[in-house]
């Protein structure tokens, strides 16, 4: 069996708030740079936080994208979000939003309502994941994944399952489509389950543990909210629950292109970056209201 070994295990680094509803941990680029996670360009994590109630919803604002997807996985709260391109809706516990921004859209997210007013607990991820040179400048496009829909592997005797967002895993593939490989999975782990997974030695691989506590390849344990980043030198790696846990895992082919970023654009030149902000500025985004 070809082993993938664990490279490095971080803690997260200090949060910070990105508008005033998403206090979140970058572990990507802050800590793994675009390069070494590509296709992954971009994590955000919102460990588990209490936010109070308010009649005013937290969030972000209007803001553009270009060049990549934005995915948001919810597991508490709920988010509600427009875009330009006309896609609204919720993201409830459980569900996962995949915008394809590509050639560029206006976006804003914000808590839903009904929960703004209750409050409670928060928790959720947001990745960028690159897009090819060649698809940057595609039509945007829009992926709600709810979780009913969700492609799912359970565990033999129901000790766990796994809900594979995209990719495949034990022959089960994917809800989401992607423009290159791309494997993003949940685990559900009872105390004790463990479970073996394969991905090529090449695909820039992680585990983020969002609950619990795991133990990589039988000797590496990873604490909540903790990130483990794998080497490339080996294609498979055992997860076993040392208590009841919820973990992510991610998993990629590089894409070996250039890469150029400022804010929220992404992509191959700082020429391309340069007509992203003219394209903006100029209204090419479309409209959407704050």
């Amino acid at each position: 069996m070809n082993i993938k070994n664990i490279e490095r295990v971080v803690s997260p680094p200090p949060h910070h708030f990105v508008g005033d509803g998403f206090r979140v941990h970058n572990f990507i680029p802050s800590i793994f740079s675009m390069e070494r996670m590509s296709p992954f360009i971009m994590m955000d994590y919102n460990s588990k936080h209490i936010f109070p109630a308010t009649e005013n919803p937290r969030g972000v604002g209007v803001h553009p994208h270009r060049g990549f997807e934005t995915v948001s996985i919810a597991y508490k709260g709920k988010i509600a979000h427009h875009d330009s391109a006309g896609n609204s809706g919720v993201i409830e516990e459980g569900d996962v939003q995949w915008m394809t921004a590509a050639s560029g859209v206006l976006h804003k997210e914000y808590h839903e309502k009904e929960y703004s007013k209750k409050g409670g607990e928060f928790h959720m991820v947001q990745l960028w994941v690159n897009l090819p040179s060649s698809d940057k400048m595609s039509k945007p496009k829009y992926q709600s994944i709810v979780n009913h829909d969700i492609s799912k592997y359970y565990l033999p005797n129901n000790i766990g399952r796994i809900e594979i967002i995209a990719g495949e895993h034990n022959g089960i593939k994917g809800s989401a489509s992607t423009f290159t490989p791309v494997h993003l999975m949940n685990g559900y782990f009872n105390e004790g389950s463990s479970e073996t997974f394969h991905f090529p030695s090449n695909f820039n691989t992680a585990l983020l543990v969002l609950e619990g506590k795991v133990k990589i390849n039988g000797n590496q344990i990873v604490d909540t909210d903790q990130f483990a980043l794998f080497k490339n030198d080996g294609e498979t790696f055992e997860v076993t629950a040392m208590e009841q846990s919820l973990f992510l895992i991610l998993s990629g082919e590089p894409i070996n292109e250039p890469i150029a970023a400022h804010g929220p654009f992404v992509m191959n030149t700082r020429q391309e970056i340069i007509q992203a902000f003219e394209d903006f500025n100029d209204g090419k985004f479309g409209e959407l209201a704050d």
